[in-house]
């Protein structure tokens, strides 16, 4: 149940704070005095979306704060546990909106999300506002009435699963049978591409050792100079290692102390010898072959042509040739793939038929029962000659099952029942709304009901009749209800007057809670305006006692 409301810079709204108790709760005033504002910042706890326009000017945020009780037996407070907030029998939802048009969103102290708090509020809140009288005139909303009254969107959501695994398998056989088509041509042209890698046979590496080698056979006159060279210069170097060496050898005959130095430059005289001698063997193995060039100049030419077609490396190379020869062999066995899918295929359209046709029968006992329901619910609300029905046919399965739903309507007896949006006024809607509403609140978990002007285009005694109906609705909901008519007003237990007023230079909302005189005076004012009689008060009076009656 929402216990309290505190609102900060949201429109003309500077700062408030409502209390709401059990029962029938009304907010009146005059057209423009902020009364949509309250249901734009519950729809924002609700994880609506919001604009920087909200944020009343001069100011950087807007703040809305909610407090509701918890019954112990709700719902709700699993989920609340699955989202790891701690909670007893109280929740607190606050959305911060920056004048950047940013949220920040939070559950009982915590950070949270739009997503999170969108899902607290559907066990929370059920609002119906004159703007939902368009859900009334789409097939798709009459389908979301029906499996709500009959508590069928587990099924539902069964169906929709199955109808997604169907849509993958069709799509799947689509394009199998699209591969069908054109797989002599794809075979041929696979095979093509790795018989030109194998001819070729590319070894990881080759390219690199066949460059280096390239090299060396362009400079092949250059190596052996520079090499025979560096020869002629070593051959005295170690002839004269050779004599300090034995001269060396000789010293440290006679004296130990010369030892280490002997050793060391023995050392380096026989390691310079051999690196002559490598040199001396480089040399001889340079080669001058111009056919061995040209032959690695063409292998180059040939791998260059492969890396062109089919990666920049002989890794992807190879790794191409890997991954045709899978589609190669894929499509050898394609016929078996094909009718494997069709199987596949078909056992999914029946499993989805199958639980499509359970959910058609739960849906046309349910509408059944909800189109009694509703029509009991007319007949109390002024319209006793009216007559309402539900129309279940079948079409092709989609996300949400087989049905095509529509609400079929007659004011009057004897006129053949026709869809809503070719028969119903708006006076007419506003009565169907509010009787689906208390059809569909007696079976859900939702504490609050919100009404917002469903009594649009009634007055009269209708208007007395849609009052006792959501004073009835009070008796086991939580209800707010904004409405320009006294004959609602005066059956509510609280009733809050929602006005402007200028402070200095800015327009303020303001809410009181009226009591006693000032709730006759609200009320004959929104009978006869500033022509009050004492007609008026009488009738002010008819209407309050009523209440008790």
């Amino acid at each position: 149940m929402l216990r309290e409301l505190h609102i900060e810079n949201l429109a003309i709204i500077k700062e408030l704070t409502l209390e709401f108790n059990q029962g029938f709760t009304v907010l009146t005033g005059e057209t423009g005095a902020g009364k949509s504002i309250i249901l734009q910042a519950i729809d924002l706890l609700s994880g609506g979306k919001a604009s920087a326009k909200l944020v009343r000017s001069g100011t950087s945020k807007a703040v809305v704060e909610a407090l509701f009780d918890i019954r112990p037996d709700s719902p709700l407070l699993g989920i609340i546990k699955e989202q790891g907030i701690d909670c007893d029998d109280t929740l607190i939802l606050k959305r911060v909106l920056a004048n950047n048009g940013r949220s920040k969103f939070y559950v009982n102290g915590s950070m949270s999300t739009a997503k999170i708090l969108a899902s607290l509020s559907e066990y929370l809140l059920s609002v119906a506002s004159q703007h939902d009288h368009q859900q009334l005139l789409k097939n798709q909303s009459h389908l979301d009435f029906i499996d709500a009254a009959g508590n069928l969107f587990g099924q539902r959501r069964q169906v929709a699963a199955l109808y997604e695994s169907w849509s993958a398998a069709r799509q799947k056989l689509h394009d199998l049978q699209q591969n069908e088509q054109d797989k002599e041509l794809r075979k041929d042209f696979l095979q093509y591409q790795i018989n030109e890698i194998d001819e070729a046979a590319p070894i990881e590496g080759e390219d690199q050792s066949l460059e280096e080698e390239k090299n060396r056979l362009r400079s092949s006159t250059e190596l052996r100079k520079l090499a025979a060279d560096s020869f002629d210069r070593l051959y005295p170097i170690t002839d004269s290692l050779a004599v300090v060496r034995r001269n060396l050898e000789q010293i440290a005959g006679m004296d130990p102390m010369a030892a280490a130095l002997s050793e060391a430059v023995a050392e380096q005289s026989y390691l310079l010898e051999e690196q002559r001698t490598e040199i001396r063997s480089y040399m001889d193995a340079i080669s001058h072959d111009p056919a061995r060039l040209d032959q690695v100049t063409e292998r180059l030419d040939i791998l260059a042509h492969l890396k062109r077609k089919y990666g920049p490396s002989l890794t992807d190379i190879l790794h191409f040739q890997t991954e045709a020869k899978k589609e190669l062999a894929s499509l050898e066995s394609l016929d078996q793939e094909i009718a494997a899918t069709e199987s596949q295929l078909q056992e999914s359209r029946q499993a989805l038929e199958e639980a499509g046709a359970r959910l058609s029968k739960a849906r046309k006992q349910s509408a059944k029962q909800l189109a009694g329901l509703i029509t009991d619910e007319l007949h109390s609300l002024c319209l006793e000659n009216s007559c309402f029905e539900i129309s279940i046919t079948p079409q092709e399965p989609s996300r949400s099952g087989m049905d095509h739903v529509a609400f079929l309507f007659s004011a009057n007896i004897g006129e053949t029942v026709k869809p809503l949006s070719q028969v119903a006024s708006g006076g007419e809607l506003s009565r169907l709304l509010l009787g689906l509403k208390c059809v569909l609140a007696k079976n859900d978990q939702v504490e609050t009901v919100i009404f917002d002007e469903v009594d649009s285009g009634i007055s009269g005694q209708a208007a007395e009749s849609v009052g006792a109906k959501i004073r009835e609705l009070a008796g086991h909901h939580q209800v707010l209800c904004i409405t320009h008519l006294a004959q609602i007003a005066a059956l509510a237990d609280d009733h809050f007057r929602v006005s402007k007023t200028i402070e200095g230079e800015r327009t303020v909302t303001s809410i009181s809670a009226l009591e006693g005189p000032a709730i006759h005076d609200a009320l004959a004012a929104m009978l006869d305006g500033t022509s009050v009689t004492d007609n008026t008060l009488a009738y002010v009076q008819q209407l309050l006692e009523r209440k008790y009656q």
